[in-house]
């Protein structure tokens, strides 16, 4: 009898772990490009090329399958919100160094454990608020008044972690009636249509030199992988294994934020950093073993 996916988490933890350095390495090719070009035309290829690999490897394999949805309105409302997700991730990375950035951001899964216990009313332990508590505690070490960062860098980055939240809570609502393929497609759909039309004109007058255009698809091709290769960390382990290894992302963001653009956090910063990290592990691991040991 040949083993379960889902009895194979060294494989998902793997693939995890691959998946957060594609992430990493897609944010500083998004700082790179976007400190030349407008936001809009960076996502727009991306998402143009994205759309091109999904529509050339999967559609033949899976057929209309690919764009079958019990509720399409509401997946291109929630392609919507990954419009805004890409915008204020580029935005930010154009003004603030990468592992600031990416620190910031995670203080979206923060959020979604509050939420999920006043929306939904799921059971949260004081051990889950306590650390939930030292992830804030980090976010606001990052942010501090007169910290170096860019204000308005800043207000993207919190922008991007309210619609990362956002995102978060819409696709555990649909994640019961829609397959992953399906949501990911009308998420491509839309950001192709959205960013397309946005950076049409300026793509027409201005034009993008061939390396950069190539940088530009070699982007959406990392995203696009990426995100094949998360939902595939999921299949062999539990969501609750794979949640620890998510946060290696902001590690790997740091470290080609220094080897990239030289860019080295303040102590302060660091120790923000090291505690968003630290809580959001800790979490993750806490929910894991709660969930392992069950009801008492």
């Amino acid at each position: 009898m040949p083993l379960d996916r889902v009895d194979q988490p060294l494989l998902g933890v793997a693939l995890a772990s691959a998946t957060v350095f594609m992430f990493a390495l897609s944010d500083v090719l998004n700082k790179h490009l976007a400190m030349s070009y407008p936001a809009e035309q960076v996502i727009a290829v991306r998402y143009l090329a994205s759309l091109i690999l999904l529509m050339i490897f999967v559609w033949p394999r899976i057929g209309k399958r690919l764009w079958s949805a019990a509720r399409p309105a509401l997946l291109v409302t929630r392609g919507l919100v990954l419009c805004a997700l890409s915008f204020t991730l580029v935005m930010a990375l154009k003004l603030m160094p990468v592992g600031e950035t990416i620190a910031i951001i995670y203080l979206s899964p923060l959020i979604v454990m509050v939420l999920a216990a006043i929306l939904f009313g799921e059971r949260t332990s004081v051990v889950s608020w306590i650390l939930a508590s030292i992830g804030f505690g980090g976010v606001l070490l990052i942010v501090r008044p007169g910290t170096y960062l860019d204000p308005v860098g800043i207000s993207f980055a919190l922008g991007n972690a309210a619609a990362g939240t956002t995102l978060h809570l819409m696709t555990r609502q649909l994640s019961g009636a829609e397959s992953a393929i399906s949501m990911l497609f009308y998420a491509t759909l839309t950001g192709t249509v959205v960013f397309t039309a946005w950076a049409l004109p300026g793509l027409i007058s201005d034009g993008i030199p061939l390396l950069d255009l190539l940088l530009m698809v070699m982007l959406g091709a990392i995203v696009t992988y990426g995100h094949f290769l998360f939902a595939e960390a999921y299949a062999y382990a539990p969501a609750t294994l794979i949640a620890p290894v998510q946060y290696v992302h902001l590690v790997w963001a740091a470290l080609l934020g220094w080897l990239v653009f030289g860019h080295i956090p303040d102590s302060a910063t660091t120790l923000g950093m090291s505690l968003i990290v630290c809580a959001g592990v800790l979490l993750a691991m806490h929910s894991h073993f709660s969930e392992k040991a069950g009801p008492h």
